[in-house]
């Protein structure tokens, strides 16, 4: 499909009453996990087209180009507000929460499998492993507050066991800026780049505004320390962007981003009743990435095109059960970053600021809130909860009565010696 190939509907006639913009609420037991996914994502990326759209208009001297940010940024924040209302009331805090690491695990396998900059999929391959690794910590404070298991909410799509530790992934800030894409890089490339910054921003935020509301202490640890995760992938994943585009530039891509989006949900959504709303979204988006080469021709003099070389949408974006890739890549959990790259621990010199910045944000392992979690259930239960389907393929992490706080972050690991990097640098 060519989106710049559609007629496109006026902008007002994409405006919505309010009884329209609260839709019946998914069921969460019976709702297809993919589908729950699908409308975090979406939700994410309409978040992600309000903000850039607000700071474009800060940045933009034109009063005629805000009015039409404006008129646009209306039908955006309607169309994120129905998708906010899709959650059920009944859904806690945390049963969304593992939503939102399957959606981070499974998108980010999938886009990891399809890109080519060799850039982009280190940053994927790498933050995936931790993504991993927050849904088995959700999930273990999941089986100790509430004795529910995760692997229900999951559908048994995804495994739920460690990744790298989430205590390995605090870098200094300077660490995981890589280079940015180029005008010339892959479209898909560039669409995936923006996808998973706006799925990482949109977890990056519910978790900064969930982390008070949490039942419990050490629940509300976990989040404040997870949260300061997802702002380092944010952070990563927004370096890869082309930042030599203009501000039109950057709205036609959002809005094809969109348009992409909402033709693959529609194209892979298994309920009928959602699908009627990824289709009208679609179409509203087409109306807006008219819309917004109208502006780029207007105001820059430049056509879609050279942008955009091919408007034709390449082959849906699909959430799927990705088991043997992260099976794969999780041999490559001893990474980290080091300036712009992705390096085995054991690389590192004892000078890097890698090890200073552990040292700062937690001197005291036996305080650090996502170790607790995981001591707390085994001292509990006598093991950990996880759902592997075979024992995890790497040595020092299939111990279960025993949490690992070294691997990711100890050059010199017990049983690591069986472990290769053949992938390191994908």
């Amino acid at each position: 499909m060519n989106p710049f190939d559609q007629k496109p509907l006026p902008i007002t006639k994409t405006f919505e009453s309010f009884p329209a913009l609260y839709p019946r609420a998914y069921h969460p037991l019976e709702t297809d996990p993919y589908t729950k996914c699908r409308i975090i994502l979406m939700n994410g990326t309409e978040y992600e087209a309000v903000k850039f759209s607000h700071q474009m208009a800060r940045h933009c001297q034109s009063q005629d180009i805000r009015r039409e940010l404006a008129m646009t940024r209306r039908t955006e924040q309607q169309q994120q507000k129905k998708l906010a209302n899709l959650k059920p009331i009944c859904e806690s805090i945390l049963e969304h929460t593992i939503g939102y690491e399957q959606l981070a695990v499974d998108l980010t396998a999938h886009l990891a499998k399809r890109v080519s900059s060799p850039n982009v999929k280190q940053a994927l391959d790498l933050a995936l492993l931790e993504d991993f690794d927050h849904l088995y910590r959700y999930a273990d404070l999941m089986e100790m507050d509430d004795g529910q298991h995760a692997e229900r909410l999951v559908g048994r799509y995804t495994e739920i066991m460690p990744g790298r530790p989430t205590i390995s992934e605090h870098r200094f800030p300077k660490d995981g800026i890589p280079c940015p894409l180029g005008k010339d890089s892959p479209l898909f490339d560039k669409l995936a780049s923006m996808i998973i910054t706006a799925a990482e921003q949109q977890t990056m935020n519910y978790y900064m505004n969930q982390t008070g509301f949490y039942k419990n202490d050490l629940g509300r640890r976990l989040y404040q320390e997870i949260a300061m995760i997802e702002e380092q992938h944010v952070t990563q994943y927004e370096s890869l962007m082309d930042a030599s585009t203009t501000w039109l530039e950057c709205l036609l891509m959002h809005e094809f981003v969109e348009c992409y989006l909402y033709w693959s949900c529609e194209q892979t959504e298994t309920d009928p009743y959602i699908r009627t709303i990824w289709a009208q979204n679609l179409e509203h988006e087409i109306a807006h990435l008219h819309k917004a080469a109208q502006l780029l021709e207007q105001f820059e003099g430049k056509h879609w095109q050279q942008v955009i070389p091919d408007g034709n949408f390449p082959a849906p974006l699909r959430l799927e059960s990705n088991i043997p890739y992260v099976r794969s890549i999780l041999t490559t959990v001893q990474n980290t970053y080091k300036d712009k790259n992705p390096v085995p621990v054991q690389s590192l010199e004892c000078a890097d600021p890698f090890f200073a910045y552990q040292d700062i944000v937690h001197p005291d392992t036996a305080q650090v809130a996502s170790h607790m979690v995981i001591d707390q259930t085994i001292r509990r239960h006598g093991r950990d909860y996880r759902f592997e389907t075979a024992p995890h393929p790497v040595q020092p992490l299939q111990d279960r009565t025993q949490d690992n706080t070294r691997v990711g972050r100890d050059p010199k690991i017990p049983g690591y010696n069986e472990i290769t990097h053949s992938n390191t640098q994908r």
